[in-house]
């Protein structure tokens, strides 16, 4: 099981968690992108990218027979801050959708660039499958 840590006195956090606790097998997500399966960008879009990018996400969570509400840990890593808070409506609106209500720790970092040339967005994350 997870459980979420949330020390007392604190605010709560949107869309996100301060903490979880996890026992299990650990699933470890390298840094996912927001190109298809084939190596293939099919938009610009920030928020696109995003979609995709969870897409590949839940992929590679599926491959190892976990889900996104195994998630313990993401770290968003995005070239564009302005881009990233000025749509975050509907970035959290595609991860709703793609993830669910589930809302790990996260951290999110502004980049200079990312490896691939027209990547806007790349997440690392980390997963536990109970016993």
């Amino acid at each position: 099981m997870h459980e979420i840590i949330q020390p007392d006195g604190w605010a709560k956090p949107i869309g996100y968690s301060n903490g979880i606790s996890a026992r299990g097998r650990i699933v470890q997500v390298g840094g996912q992108i927001g190109w298809d399966a084939h190596c293939q960008f099919h938009s610009d879009d920030f928020v696109d990218q995003v979609r995709q990018t969870l897409i590949n996400i839940v992929s590679v969570l599926e491959a190892a027979e976990a889900r996104p509400e195994h998630l313990i840990q993401m770290t968003w890593y995005f070239t564009d801050r302005v881009a990233y808070k000025s749509r975050m409506k509907e970035i959290g609106a595609v991860y709703r959708e793609i993830i669910g209500r589930h809302f790990p720790p996260m951290a999110a970092v502004q980049v200079v660039a990312l490896m691939e040339d027209r990547a806007k967005i790349e997440i690392q994350a980390l997963a536990v499958v109970p016993d």
